[in-house]
């Protein structure tokens, strides 16, 4: 008597809490180089949205131009995204934001395109605390017009042609915190866990996140003589805590020792907690994160975690007391003055 084989049902696909597979989370196939940094940015990318059940569709990318800049490409293809021009993307996300602010707004930029041609732009962009995350895919190097040294390019380190450089470098961290932006840190493109972290808490916050992510370029900047190497990173990394995240909509389980953990809680009722490994390093103040990234560099270390955190400050948003619907859904009748109002103001400037 033949008998039928009992086979077992496929598993379900696993989902997120919007019931979304990670799938749902991917773009297209990359052009980059094999082992090109921005790729592992674009995966960590991929997992915080995924984590932190954020719907594609409300979610804006913005990139300028370079290697970076093609990276939103290949991450949320169902999400929104427009490639300005070279370092002009810091006008377009706060056009974008203050438009829709109940989009999620994420900029991809490079080190050559915020740190030379977009250092105005991004020098406002911080200093106004617009809530959106912003990212630095820093490799050192111009990698689309064959690999000269950027300006976040450290003294000393040299091409692959044994050219070295002699100017000093524009730490966008620093300056980010001096300039007003609310949330501050650099990772690795190398360390996974750090980085995941970074971005989901980056996600829930109210204000201007600036991530600086060292992304080694495999072609013209991971030789021996560059600080931007997988190996430089590896060797120098200091990082200044351990950084654990706790969303909103998951159990705070997490226990730490009294004194030696800086707990922030965000906007959203999400917990960033930051154990510290420099007992003295105090992530709400805006001096002592400058300092002690200052004195790093001195000691040819590459600081990385969060440097600087403040929930609590307004955003532009809040501070330009905007309605609560985007301004893009507003019918013509509630954002453009009538003809008495239009008469009011021609009568006071006679």
């Amino acid at each position: 008597m033949a008998t039928t084989p009992v086979t077992s049902p496929a598993p379900k696909p696993k989902v997120n809490r919007l019931g979304l597979q990670v799938l749902d989370y991917r773009g297209g196939k990359t052009t980059l180089c094999a082992g090109c940094g921005h790729n592992a940015i674009s995966e960590r990318i991929i997992d915080a949205m995924y984590d932190m059940g954020i719907q594609p569709e409300r979610v804006m990318k913005l990139s300028g131009i370079g290697c970076s800049s093609k990276s939103p490409a290949y991450f949320m293809a169902r999400s929104h995204s427009i490639n300005s021009v070279h370092g002009r993307m810091p006008s377009i996300a706060t056009g974008a934001k203050l438009a829709n602010r109940t989009m999620l707004g994420l900029g991809v930029s490079g080190d050559g395109d915020t740190a030379s041609i977009g250092m105005g732009q991004f020098a406002h962009l911080m200093r106004r605390n617009l809530p959106m995350i912003y990212i630095i895919e820093d490799n050192g190097v111009y990698g689309l017009t064959k690999g000269q040294f950027s300006a976040t390019a450290d003294i000393g380190s040299t091409l692959k042609t044994g050219v070295m450089n002699d100017l000093p470098a524009i730490d966008t961290c620093a300056l980010a915190i001096q300039l007003g932006a609310t949330f501050v840190g650099r990772s690795f493109s190398g360390d996974k866990k750090q980085l995941l972290a970074m971005l989901k808490a980056a996600i829930a916050h109210n204000g201007t996140v600036m991530l600086d992510v060292i992304s080694p370029c495999v072609t013209f900047n991971d030789h021996v003589g560059s600080t931007k190497s997988y190996k430089y990173m590896q060797e120098h990394e200091e990082a200044i805590s351990e950084i654990g995240f706790v969303p909103h909509f998951e159990e705070i389980d997490v226990e730490y020792d009294a004194g030696t953990t800086y707990d922030v809680t965000m906007h959203d009722g999400s917990h960033l907690r930051l154990r510290k490994l420099h007992e003295s390093y105090n992530p709400g103040d805006r001096v002592s994160a400058v300092k002690a990234l200052m004195e790093s560099h001195a000691r040819g270390e590459i600081l990385t975690g969060v440097f600087y955190v403040d929930a609590k400050a307004p955003s532009f948003v809040d501070q330009l007391n905007l309605v609560d619907e985007p301004l893009a859904t507003l019918s013509a009748e509630r954002v453009r003055p009538g003809r008495e109002v239009l008469a009011e103001v021609m009568e006071r400037l006679q």
